[in-house]
């Protein structure tokens, strides 16, 4: 425990430049309740720093040579399904930003966000909580497809449609999973996208938005 009284988040860094690692290295190491316990220059060499320290956090960066961080984070996920991935990148558009949520990640950030952001961040996820940078959000809730809209003028995917459909019908993120045969950690990556993309802050005000909007 930390001298706050908080658990010692561990952390995995994966970018592919040694500067920007060495100066999130220092950032979080400068923090109490935050140990960096491990390094990687490539979405391949995550997942061997990844099986051999088990940490609680990977902050994944997206583009990088080898595998990239989408597949990475897919990867990591399927054989350590306890780990939570924060994506921290300077792309904000929101195909890359649905892709790397689909993948598994909790979280979206970007490179130039406050280090007071990025610390919390770090944090948020290892509560279970999903962190997206303000303009990563707005890229969501711009995204429009060119066909016809979905509910509310809205573009979301089907599988967001689905799970706000059962968020409607009461159901737990654990009995979404269940349902619809993914994990909670994707129903609840889902949800971060959706609530993104309508414009609202919690699981009422969604559940209160797909009911207008007939979401079935």
């Amino acid at each position: 425990m930390s001298g706050l009284g908080r658990a010692v988040v561990r952390v995995v860094l994966v970018d592919d430049h040694a500067v920007v690692r060495g100066g999130l290295a220092q950032l979080l190491g400068a923090v109490d309740d935050i140990e960096v316990v491990g390094q990687a220059a490539t979405g391949a060499e995550a997942l061997s720093v990844v099986a051999e320290v088990a940490p609680d956090v990977v902050l994944m960066d997206l583009q990088m040579p080898d595998v990239d961080g989408v597949t990475a984070t897919r990867l990591i996920l399927a054989e350590h399904p306890v780990t939570q991935v924060l994506v921290l990148t300077s792309y904000s558009d929101a195909e890359r930003i649905v892709a790397a949520l689909d993948a598994g990640a909790v979280g979206y950030l970007l490179k130039d966000a406050d280090p007071d952001d990025l610390i919390e961040g770090v944090r948020a996820v290892s509560r279970g909580e999903s962190p997206i940078h303000p303009r990563a959000a707005r890229s969501l809730l711009t995204a429009r497809a060119q066909g016809p809209g979905r509910p509310g003028r809205v573009e979301l995917t089907p599988r967001e449609t689905e799970v706000l459909a059962l968020v409607r019908d009461g159901l737990a993120n654990k009995q979404i999973a269940r349902r619809l045969g993914i994990t909670e950690r994707t129903v609840k990556a889902h949800l971060t996208s959706a609530f993104a993309r309508i414009g609202v802050q919690d699981r009422t005000q969604a559940a209160l938005w797909a009911e207008r909007n007939h979401v079935r």
